[in-house]
């Protein structure tokens, strides 16, 4: 992490063991992503939730989780980083240890609480990236990482822990993972450099163009999320038997592996507006391909370029918020809003889904990617007039 680059780091630049222990806090911030279908869904198998409150439980904790990521980069100075990751950590231990203690609506609130904790350890792991000489690379690197560990950790929790124990084992095994983190944040920086002031003057939020750059970062959540929540629907509504969806959100993260990868690699050898335009399209493709209601042999092929493009793609949305923000402030808050937009697009394009009908979820992402595309491209067709305004 200490080699020469041609762009500096903002700050002095972390040892390997100090960016290491940043991305295991953002890896145990995003973790429960992964897990809830399985620790949810064991919570509802056992009569604690309903199935109506097993989706309000997971879209609290999202909610809150964005919320909190997005004022922890509004509010907090990034001082003191340790005993603020600390204590987050513990926080989240203590809230997922007594998760198993509550039914009904009170696993809804007591997740929606797990969420602040969550989101205040995305705020370090994302500020630390905003930072960095290549962020689009470490982003890539932070995806791919925690798509990693979610799935190692389900597999493991799936397979050794809650077909013994339970819900209360996984909930259980989450905690003791939080534990260890807390551990681990004594290895991180304890503070990082000041950001210079945004194009408003504010020392801590971005300008307008920022704010029109993170809601490009939020639809383009929105459209994934909300179609991907959707693969089960559309795949018994294409006849399909019900092992197809499992085998296609296993090849989906597995090549989601694959896209984060590839991004990384690629990350400052493709420019970030043409990344973007390529996977719109490849995108339009998959969605008619969803829409028509394929057979199970291209419904998995749909699905796993789905998932590679899903993470491929989300690395070169940082660098269209820098460019549209050099001061990076929207940068420090795009985990916030790719959060927030993965809680609301469920939400939203249940509107247009019916029992009978699941394809309005896919009008709806086709919408918001296009809404999506069209906010980067206005955005890079303006820097050079933005830049001239400035005097640049």
């Amino acid at each position: 992490m200490t080699e020469a680059n041609p762009v500096p780091w903002i700050g002095p630049a972390p040892t390997r063991v100090q960016f290491s222990a940043v991305m295991f806090i953002g890896v145990t911030a995003i973790m429960i992503a992964g897990l809830q279908p399985l620790l949810l869904g064991a919570l509802e198998a056992e009569g604690r939730i309903s199935s109506a409150q097993l989706g309000q439980a997971a879209t609290a904790e999202l909610l809150t989780m964005g919320l909190a990521a997005g004022l922890s980069g509004a509010l907090l100075k990034p001082a003191r980083l340790r005993i603020i990751a600390a204590l987050a950590s513990l926080l989240l231990a203590g809230v997922d240890a007594a998760t198993p203690m509550m039914q009904g609506q009170m696993v809804t609130l007591i997740r929606a609480a797990a969420g602040i904790p969550s989101g205040v350890l995305m705020w370090i792991t994302v500020a630390l990236i905003a930072r960095s000489p290549m962020p689009e690379r470490w982003s890539g690197v932070y995806l791919t990482v925690q798509t990693l560990a979610q799935f190692l950790l389900a597999t493991f929790l799936s397979l050794a822990v809650v077909p013994k124990l339970g819900a209360d084992g996984g909930f259980d095994g989450l905690a003791v993972f939080c534990v260890v983190t807390a551990a681990v944040a004594f290895l991180m920086p304890d503070s990082y450099a000041d950001l210079p002031r945004s194009e408003s003057g504010s020392a801590s939020l971005p300008g307008l163009r920022g704010w029109i750059a993170l809601a490009g970062a939020f639809l383009y959540s929105a459209f994934t999320i909300g179609v991907w929540v959707y693969a089960e629907p559309l795949s018994k509504q294409s006849g399909h038997d019900p092992g197809v969806t499992g085998l296609a959100v296993s090849i989906s993260l597995a090549c989601q592996v694959a896209g984060g990868s590839a991004a990384t690699y690629l990350a400052g050898k493709v420019n970030w507006l043409v990344a973007i335009l390529v996977c719109a399209l490849i995108n339009v493709g998959l969605l008619i391909g969803f829409a028509i209601l394929p057979g199970p042999a291209i419904f998995l092929a749909i699905s796993g370029g789905f998932g590679f493009l899903w993470l491929f793609a989300l690395p070169f949305l940082v660098p269209m918020v820098i460019e549209a923000d050099p001061a990076r402030r929207a940068a420090v808050l795009i985990g916030g809003a790719q959060v927030l937009g993965g809680s609301f697009g469920p939400l939203l394009a249940s509107m247009l889904v019916t029992d009978q009908d699941a394809r309005g979820a896919v009008a709806f992402g086709g919408a918001c990617l296009a809404v999506s595309v069209l906010i980067a491209i206005g955005l890079h067709q303006t820097r050079a007039r933005v830049a001239l305004a400035r005097g640049g």
